[in-house]
């Protein structure tokens, strides 16, 4: 059956329109909204007591230097209850854990029940007015938590994340982190400055106790959750680059199975949080421009590729070669030589994240428990 003429055209040219103001539209709205902003964060030095909470499974390799990590930090040490979830670890973990434990670390067991059932037994036993959120990969700056805190000075905020900043072999700053990342780095430092972020670095952020709730037991995004207690309750999740926690570079297999659970964990969050589109909540737009168009994205593209079919001659022959062209960088990005790579790496990264959105929408169909399991990292540690 042959299509309406003017159908393919209009569906071909909306969806151009989509990926355009995703893309380029909505961060220049963002930079200029940014610049008008006169909503600045109170920051001062005020010691409160802080529970830190640290999740994690099978971590044997690398929970000793985490723990070193927290107990080298600038904060007075009467004021830190450090509390350590192991959740159904079959390694040396818990053993590991408990070498801590004359340094006022406690060890908590549980059966194998999940990152959020993990985190729930932690806030149920913290004492502190803060909680701070970490994971056991990540190495913690020094002054991370005292900068973290120092943000509490403020009565308006509620939650506040730190910066991750992923090293080379060499322990510096990787500049091959490629143009996504600092993309996402200079699109939340503006959203902070407007009001407030729609979520968190896992591996480092702090909120106040009355504000937390228990997630739900399949939670695959705690670290946005979490956050959006407190910022329904009519307070910011802020961003502090001062804060830092410190890691390397995995490998884009592994990378690929995080952003398919954090896209997937986008869809849980709707569900959990249907006030999200509406009227409820001062940052729609951004919400709705920054997470939600990034899961329609991959649907706006396989649209245009299917509808360039239908334009005249020669225009059709020259949007598909120009896919054809896209794609195809992509897909040789891994073989092509380094001065290549400057313009096909950031377009396998483009796909990458379009494919792991795509893949994210299965969770309308598979229990969230999938997306805690990937073909390459079956038993990985809570990071």
């Amino acid at each position: 059956m042959r299509a309406p003429k003017n159908v393919p055209l209009t569906i071909l040219l909306a969806a151009v329109a989509f990926v355009l103001y995703t893309l380029f539209g909505y961060p220049l709205v963002l930079a200029l909204l940014a610049r008008r902003s006169r909503n600045p964060i109170l920051r001062e030095w005020q010691p409160r007591r802080v529970s830190i909470l640290l999740p994690v499974r099978n971590g044997e390799d690398l929970i000793r230097a985490k723990l070193r990590s927290i107990l080298a930090l600038d904060y007075p040490s009467d004021l830190i209850e450090i509390l350590v979830a192991s959740d159904g670890s079959t390694d040396g973990t818990e053993a590991a854990v408990r070498e801590f434990e004359e340094c006022g670390v406690r060890l908590f067991t549980i059966p194998p029940s999940g990152k959020a059932v993990a985190l729930n037994t932690l806030m149920d036993q913290a004492g502190g007015e803060i909680l701070f959120f970490t994971d056991v990969r990540q190495k913690l700056a020094p002054d991370s938590l005292r900068n973290l805190i120092a943000n509490f000075a403020d009565p308006s905020v509620g939650v506040v994340s730190g910066e991750l900043v992923i090293l080379d072999t060499e322990g510096r700053e990787d500049d091959r982190v490629g143009l996504y990342w600092q993309y996402e780095k200079w699109l939340r430092k503006r959203l902070s400055r407007i009001d407030s972020l729609p979520g968190a670095t896992g591996c480092i952020y702090a909120m106040r106790r009355e504000l937390a709730g228990p997630l739900p037991p399949d939670c695959l995004l705690d670290d946005v959750y979490l956050p959006m207690t407190a910022f329904f309750r009519g307070r910011r999740l802020v961003l502090d680059e001062t804060a830092k926690a410190y890691d390397t570079a995995t490998s884009h297999e592994t990378e690929f199975w995080r952003k398919v659970r954090t896209q997937a964990g986008v869809y849980q969050l709707l569900g959990s949080f249907p006030q999200l589109l509406g009227s409820q909540n001062r940052m729609w737009i951004h919400f709705v421009s920054h997470k939600l168009a990034r899961l329609l994205l991959p649907f706006a593209l396989l649209a245009i590729a299917v509808t360039s079919f239908w334009l005249p001659a020669p225009w059709a022959m020259l949007a598909l070669l120009a896919q054809a062209a896209f794609y195809g960088a992509a897909l040789a990005d891994p073989w092509l030589p380094s001065w290549l790579r400057r313009i096909s790496s950031p377009i396998r990264t483009f796909v990458t994240m379009m494919a792991a959105a795509l893949c994210a929408s299965s969770i309308l169909f598979l229990p969230a428990s999938t997306f805690w399991t990937s073909p390459t990292a079956v038993s990985r540690p809570h990071a």
